[in-house]
């Protein structure tokens, strides 16, 4: 009998355990996919943190669409809890994009991929932005307007600054973009 109670008493504490322990895995999951989800748009993620150092010119070489704009700085992003895109494109067919030549230093902006502005030169720098006061990556254009470049990576970039005057005249001045293939 007392070997018939003990294996209950087991069974009770062991099942209690596992059940406790799944609880717990399965609250740790939903909230890192809370996480994830509440900061993406169109499945690109607006969890970034502000690179380290200087970034490498030719990362920004190519085609990038704008998929988002945060209407305020990067600082009151950080700070923000429900930090979600709010850009709606006016773009019936096609996008709003930038188009940058690392090895000619040039950049143009295209509203909805028909209406071209013409190639500006740029220079890429590392150091203390003048408009931020911060050192950072920065992109000067047109010898006083300043972009600053939050984060690369070989699918997504985060521009603050004033990009395109259309997106920037409506409050946008943080931009979430993607590279086109």
């Amino acid at each position: 009998m007392k070997k018939i109670i003990i294996a209950v008493c087991t069974v009770a504490v062991l099942q209690s355990c596992i059940v406790s322990t799944a609880t717990k895995v399965v609250g740790g999951v939903a909230k890192l996919g809370y996480k994830t989800v509440k900061g993406t748009v169109k499945g690109v993620s607006w969890a970034v943190s502000k690179a380290k150092g200087k970034i490498d010119e030719d990362r920004i070489d190519g085609t990038w669409k704008v998929i988002g704009v945060y209407k305020g700085s990067f600082e009151t992003f950080t700070n923000d809890p429900n930090p979600e895109s709010s850009f709606d494109s006016e773009c019936v067919e096609g996008f709003d994009q930038i188009i940058f030549n690392s090895k000619k230093s040039k950049l143009k902006p295209v509203h909805c991929s028909t209406e071209k502005l013409s190639w500006e030169k740029y220079d890429f720098e590392f150091g203390k932005n003048p408009l931020t006061k911060e050192k950072e990556n920065y992109i000067k254009y047109n010898s006083s307007n300043y972009i600053s470049i939050i984060d690369i990576n070989s699918k997504t970039m985060i521009l603050e600054g004033s990009l395109m005057p259309k997106l920037a005249f409506s409050g946008g001045k943080l931009y979430l973009l993607e590279k086109v293939k």
